[in-house]
């Protein structure tokens, strides 16, 4: 139901789950089910897909047996990915309790161990956005020269159609981490630090996706409140110049804002879409 769903709300995109995301016991997809979500998508011509991976996969985990069934589940999340036809799985790379160079280490050899369909040799037909997390800006996983580094070590940005290599497709913007991890989207200012480390470690075309979200909590608050458009502490402003931005041109945008009513999100989208053709000063 989730097409019909976008289309009632009028969009073009969305992101779902495959399955609970706080279950790691996955069901397999019925062929039928995967099928007719298929073609659904196909005749409303909503694209692209984006899967988020579980919550509960932790590839910097310093235990064992975390990070092995992080693995074997975000394996698991490719498999149902490719079986309804999605492009991109959206994965929060881990939580670093300590030693950041061991878990920077983790993270790589679990996306390398991803690459390929295990025990076939193929290729996945989705790629993984990595998402930045929303703790100490100077930390590993919200910072995004800290990103780049990760992609770097397993073979960069995957190039659609491209053979082996890399199984990263780029990454995933969340306003609100980047927000509470120190960047000040609130801000003219803030906007440009943010698109300038990008631009520089990554290239301006690593953005795949924006999670367009306000926040409760101040700027480098490090809590993840996700906020309704414009009633957080980015505000109206910070967000309209971000949507109109030239760095994120023609990128998928996607509300992960709260819904404790029925019109909630019909509302985020219409704040949202009242934001284009109106243009800041940078």
């Amino acid at each position: 139901m989730s097409v019909e769903r976008a289309e009632r709300l009028g969009c073009t995109t969305i992101q779902i789950f495959s399955h609970s995301p706080r279950n790691r016991h996955v069901e397999d997809i019925p062929y039928e089910e995967a099928a007719r979500f298929i073609e659904l998508r196909k005749v409303s011509g909503i694209a692209p897909l984006f899967v988020h991976a579980s919550y509960l996969i932790n590839l910097a985990s310093a235990s064992d047996d975390v990070w092995e069934k992080s693995i074997t589940l975000l394996t698991r999340e490719m498999e149902l990915a490719d079986v309804i036809g999605a492009d991109y799985l959206v994965l929060h790379p881990g939580s670093v309790a300590s030693g950041q160079g061991e878990a920077y280490g983790r993270i790589i050899g679990a996306l390398k161990r991803i690459g390929q369909r295990p025990g076939s040799g193929g290729q996945w037909k989705s790629t993984i956005l990595l998402e930045n997390m929303a703790g100490d800006k100077d930390g590993l996983l919200s910072s995004f020269s800290g990103l780049a580094g990760i992609i770097e070590q397993i073979g960069g940005i995957k190039t659609p159609g491209a053979i082996g290599g890399s199984v990263v497709g780029g990454i995933c913007l969340d306003t609100c981490h980047a927000f509470v991890s120190g960047y000040d989207l609130s801000t003219a200012h803030g906007l440009a630090e943010l698109t300038d480390e990008i631009g520089a470690c990554m290239g301006p075309t690593a953005v795949r996706l924006v999670h367009l979200n306000d926040s409760k909590k101040e700027c480098a608050s490090k809590v993840d409140r996700h906020e309704h458009i414009g009633a957080g502490k980015i505000g109206e402003t910070g967000l309209k110049r971000l949507v109109n931005h030239p760095a994120f041109a023609d990128i998928p945008l996607i509300l992960e804002t709260p819904k404790k009513e029925p019109d909630d999100d019909s509302g985020n989208l219409a704040r949202v879409r009242a934001f284009f053709n109106h243009p800041l000063l940078y």
